[in-house]
């Protein structure tokens, strides 16, 4: 307040507006500082003490517009302080998205962090002595940034990073501070973040246009009528990130980034809905899931991952699917035995920072003994026991293709190229060849023709003629009499459709590249697809051909592909 003696000339009306104010901003930092106490995993535990966390933020920013004179007048409210209150609102629709995958909760997001920085609320941080203020105001450009990126808002990404680049040069100059390196790391990797896609569109005026790879309305081929397919539904995902140096912002790899777009349907009205800040309605959920639930786990350890998917095992409702995503670093076999089972052949990295065994983090172990911070296609198994769909993004893919379906539910794993060949640039920091053909195949279909802009117009028509040859390949894979059940099975959910779909289409455009020779340069999958009827079929490759004609590109392929290896 202004002063202990001026209390008694303070009305009781206004004396009680303050005590209110501040009886609310200490509950919403004390229920704020709880969340971090919840349970990362599982659907139920969270949701009571998110809403209730949610309704006292409403209060407190409705009472502070209601009451804004006489806090001002009485409390001494910063603009700061009102900007921290929409920071938090801001991180709490951050963190829902996170927990539900519904993309309205980002735009909620972006429509309060937009707001701090229309009105200027940290504006006169800069010019008080607390370095710990504008540190609050760095950690929101940080925040607002991802916010951003999810968003695929990426000129004003740019713009905020420029932004933050003079803060944090004026922050480092006043306050000579010891946190200036890793200020400047954020400022790398986001800028490293930003200009990892290979490809750039480009419109007449020789600007960039930015081209989102969520599922749109009308991007996947329709169940035709008399198609025989499964009824699943892919309700979970775990996308897990562990790869040695890959562009990474906020514990995010581009990998991790990539397979959650294509996990996610395009926000409903992104470019128009303007949501005011003050609006908060977090009771109204959406009430049909639009998105499966994801996890993402950043370098986890084997404990935490094993976590994870036993929450989602647990918790996976009937008739669903679990997708487990690995995009991560390959753990190969040492010494060989007689016996090659499913801890034979090694498997993908999990991190070791902190999983400590008998007091040491670090054991030596002999041949005989398998690697313990990786994950195994054993450790699998005994999540089989409900639909699974796997996705190994990794120079050891390969280590899953030797799968046992112990229990007859459906169950595929796709699986990456193992060698890419040497005279391709090495692109593997800015993310991995075969996530790209998932998340944008046009995207990487360019890249390995060393295109690296493409005119609108001719990306509309190209994407277009994709469109065409998804609902090709899907009549391919469902018309096939040799396929296995499990593909069908996993057909009649859309997300799995889209990522099957072009799962062949990489197959097929890789078989008939002229650099690609090697057969470890192929994706593979378990159960084996028939290749004569897919991957290998002459109407996909006559596609394949084509699109390489319409973007004069012919060169670079066979007419067909050369004998199988």
């Amino acid at each position: 307040m202004t002063g202990a003696g001026a209390d008694d000339d303070i009305p009781l009306g206004e004396r009680k507006t303050v005590t209110d104010f501040c009886y609310l901003l200490d509950k919403s930092k004390q229920l704020f500082n709880g969340l971090r106490d919840l349970p990362q995993y599982g659907h139920k535990q969270w949701q009571s003490y998110f809403g209730r966390t949610f309704d006292v933020y409403t209060k407190l920013w409705k009472f502070q517009q209601q009451h804004r004179q006489v806090l001002d007048n009485r409390y001494g409210l910063k603009r700061w302080q009102i900007g921290e209150v929409a920071s938090k609102i801001g991180q709490l629709y951050y963190h829902y998205y996170l927990r539900t995958s519904e993309t309205s909760y980002l735009n909620e997001a972006y429509s309060f962090y937009s707001a701090i920085r229309q009105r200027s609320y940290y504006y006169q941080v800069n010019k008080e002595d607390r370095p710990e203020l504008v540190v609050k105001k760095l950690r929101y450009y940080a925040r607002f940034i991802v916010v951003c990126l999810l968003l695929n808002k990426m000129d004003l990404v740019k713009v905020l990073v420029k932004e933050l680049s003079e803060e944090i040069e004026e922050y480092t100059q006043r306050f000579n501070t010891e946190d200036q390196l890793e200020w400047n790391l954020v400022l790398q990797e986001v800028a490293a973040f930003v200009m990892a896609d290979p490809v750039v569109v480009l419109n007449d005026d020789n600007t960039a246009v930015v081209t989102s790879n969520r599922l749109q309305e009308g991007g996947v081929p329709q169940l035709e009528q008399g198609m025989v397919v499964g009824q699943l539904t892919l309700a979970d995902a775990l996308i897990i990130g562990n790869c040695n140096n890959q562009v990474k912002f906020s514990e995010l790899t581009i990998d991790m980034f990539r397979m959650l777009q294509a996990l996610e349907r395009e926000p409903v009205n992104l470019a128009t809905q303007a949501t005011k800040p003050g609006t908060l309605e977090p009771s109204e959920r959406p009430a049909k899931r639009e998105n499966p639930h994801k996890y993402l786990l950043y370098k986890p350890t084997f404990s935490q991952l094993y976590t994870f998917l036993s929450a989602s095992f647990k918790e996976l409702p009937a008739n669903s699917v679990l997708l487990v995503y690995l995009s991560a670093t390959g753990v190969f076999p040492t010494g060989c035995t007689d016996y090659e089972g499913p801890y034979d052949f090694g498997g993908v990295l999990t991190n070791t920072n902190r999983d400590v065994v008998n007091g040491e983090t670090v054991q030596k172990k002999n041949q005989a003994q398998k690697e313990m911070h990786c994950l195994h296609p054993g450790d699998l198994f005994p999540f089989t026991r409900k639909p699974l769909f796997i996705i190994v993004d990794s120079s050891n893919s390969t280590a899953y293709k030797n799968f046992s379906n112990l229990f007859g539910q459906p169950l595929v794993c796709l699986l990456s190229p193992t060698v890419y060949p040497k005279s391709m640039k090495d692109q593997s920091q800015r993310g991995s060849l075969f996530t790209l053909f998932l998340y944008s195949p046009l995207m990487a279909f360019l890249f390995i023709c060393d295109l690296c802009s493409l005119r609108q117009g001719l990306w509309e028509k190209a994407q277009e003629f994709l469109r065409k040859v998804y609902r090709d390949i899907g009549q391919l894979v469902t018309h096939s009499h040799s396929i296995d059940q499990a593909f069908l099975q996993f057909y009649g959910d859309e997300f799995l459709r889209l990522l099957l779909i072009r799962f062949v289409f990489c197959s097929a455009v890789l078989r008939l590249h002229k650099l690609f020779r090697e057969s470890r340069s192929f994706p593979e999958s378990f159960p084996p697809l028939p290749k004569q009827d897919t991957v290998e079929s002459s109407v996909l490759q006559k596609h394949v051909l084509d699109l390489a004609t319409m973007l004069e590109v012919q060169n670079l392929f066979y007419d067909s592909a050369p004998d199988s290896y």
